[in-house]
């Protein structure tokens, strides 16, 4: 495909990364620039008490590939993640993490297998062959394997369907089934709901935050597990038992 043809929309859901943002951007750029694609930043931002708000005007001065949206009534990442699609002009979609864990050089590596039609969706991958995770604790990589292990009835064979750094297509995203995900898995809720069939994963080294504290509490895993019953509800009712069921129900109902 011709390298000026392709475009792509970053979306980068945030809370408290003002020091972070600065350092982010000019590596997206670059990551792009070396390919000469068409691209554009949309940064999502929950109403950070930092300083976040004056980071952002400050650098769409500097980058007019780069917008913003604060959200004041609205939370949490994976709904952030969907009102950065709304905003979204661009052919393909990448989400990543503003505090550097996701490797910004790596990024136009994740589109290139949607450019090739070799995949459906995208994932920068921490569990495949030359993919790794910096320094974790011994709780910390627990906690990602329990997590990881809870979600593979939903998504097959896919190693890091937890991952928060992905690509899909436009029109990939706007075919998928009603979309309520809540927490912060909003790629586990696209690979489920979008109903991908060719899901390739890129590896990636993640790296820790240097700046910052990380929004993975207590709460937001409880988050997790609800989400993963709302998955589970809706792959039920795609089931083809339950079709025969209300089939049934509704024969005798004489509807």
């Amino acid at each position: 495909m011709n390298s000026c043809r392709v475009s792509v929309s970053v979306i980068v859901p945030t809370y408290g990364e003002a020091e972070n943002l600065p350092r982010l951007v000019p590596l997206i750029a670059q990551a792009f620039h070396a390919r000469g694609w068409k691209w554009e930043i949309i940064v999502i931002d929950d109403n950070s008490p930092d300083s976040t708000p004056q980071v952002l005007e400050t650098l769409v001065r500097q980058w007019p590939q780069m917008r913003y949206l604060i959200r004041k009534e609205q939370r949490g990442l994976s709904s952030a993640v969907l009102a950065g699609f709304a905003l979204a002009s661009h052919e393909y979609l990448l989400v990543m993490d503003a505090d550097l864990s996701h490797p910004p050089e790596a990024a136009p590596g994740l589109i290139d297998p949607l450019l090739a039609g070799t995949a459906d969706f995208v994932i920068g991958s921490r569990y495949v062959a030359g993919g790794r995770t910096e320094k974790w604790s011994v709780f910390r990589r627990l906690n990602s394997a329990l997590a990881t292990l809870l979600c593979r009835p939903f998504c097959g064979g896919v190693k890091d369907p937890m991952a928060g750094f992905f690509a899909l297509a436009r029109q990939t995203w706007r075919n998928a089934d009603e979309l309520n995900p809540v927490g912060y898995k909003i790629g586990l809720e696209l690979l489920v709901k979008c109903r991908v069939s060719r899901v390739v994963e890129t590896p990636i080294v993640f790296r820790n935050r240097t700046h910052g504290t990380s929004k993975l509490t207590l709460r937001e895993q409880f988050r997790y597990l609800e989400h993963l019953r709302r998955l589970f509800a809706y792959q039920f009712s795609r089931s083809a038992m339950f079709r025969r069921i209300m089939f049934y129900r509704r024969r005798r109902c004489g509807i």
